[in-house]
């Protein structure tokens, strides 16, 4: 069986980051290229919710699988402040893997989040027990969701459902908030509404260095920190994507 890994939401300042795996059998592979399948990025918001319509539809008759793993804004905020959004993201691509269930015979591809993607097939493999698998293989590449369809796949699950935890979102404080990314003008609008004197929204990453900033020009004081009392110094993130070395 093939298995492609992807993300969706790393760089963005509000709203979940979502792994996805999905798995499919060799044979079945090409059904997806003559789907249309090809990486997110490169397909409307209308063409990837079909997609994955078809995928459910298609996969339940042939026995393809898949999973998601979701961390919350809050959750990347924990991670900031522990080992960092990269070992985040290693940990979210083992689990997603783990919760595919077939545990033999898989050819694993994972789009790399890290500069070097073999280090981050070796993090991936010794957080899964029992590794190597029985006829088990994995490899990470740069820019695999734009060359291999089944990672393809995975990026649309994965931008898919991102895309409805940022229109919950949207319904939620009834107000538009773009994609969620510092450079979308939308997103910058509603940044007074969902940081406030008072309190940063729940959804809002607290520790992205956009928050920090915003804070700094628009409030007196230290940003609040997720945990902690507002009394606590904090540290000041420099980098809208914090790495680990």
């Amino acid at each position: 069986m093939r298995v492609g890994l992807d993300e969706a939401g790393r760089g963005p300042v509000l709203g979940p980051l979502v792994i996805a795996a999905c798995g499919i059998p060799e044979q079945d592979v090409p059904l997806l290229v003559q789907a249309g399948v090809r990486d997110s990025k490169r397909l409307s918001a209308k063409r990837r919710d079909e997609l994955v319509n078809w995928f459910k539809q298609v996969g339940n008759e042939r026995g393809w699988c898949s999973s998601l793993v979701v961390y919350s804004a809050a959750n990347i905020d924990e991670a900031l402040h522990a080992d960092g959004l990269n070992w985040l993201e290693v940990r979210g691509f083992a689990k997603a893997i783990q919760d595919l269930g077939p545990t033999t015979g898989l050819s694993v591809l994972a789009d790399a989040c890290d500069v070097n993607a073999e280090r981050f097939t070796q993090r991936i493999v010794n957080l899964l027990p029992g590794w190597p698998w029985v006829e088990c293989t994995m490899v990470s590449e740069h820019k695999a969701d734009d060359r291999d369809p089944v990672v393809a796949m995975a990026s649309i699950l994965a931008k898919t459902h991102r895309d409805q935890a940022m229109s919950d979102m949207a319904k939620r404080l009834e107000r538009p908030l773009g994609s969620g990314y510092p450079s979308d003008p939308a997103t910058v609008q509603a940044l007074p509404s969902l940081i406030t004197s008072e309190s940063i929204d729940v959804d809002v990453r607290w520790e992205w260095a956009t928050v920090k900033r915003y804070w700094a020009r628009h409030h007196a004081g230290q940003p609040p920190t997720r945990g902690q009392p507002r009394t606590v110094q904090h540290t000041l993130f420099q980098s809208e994507d914090p790495s680990i070395s």
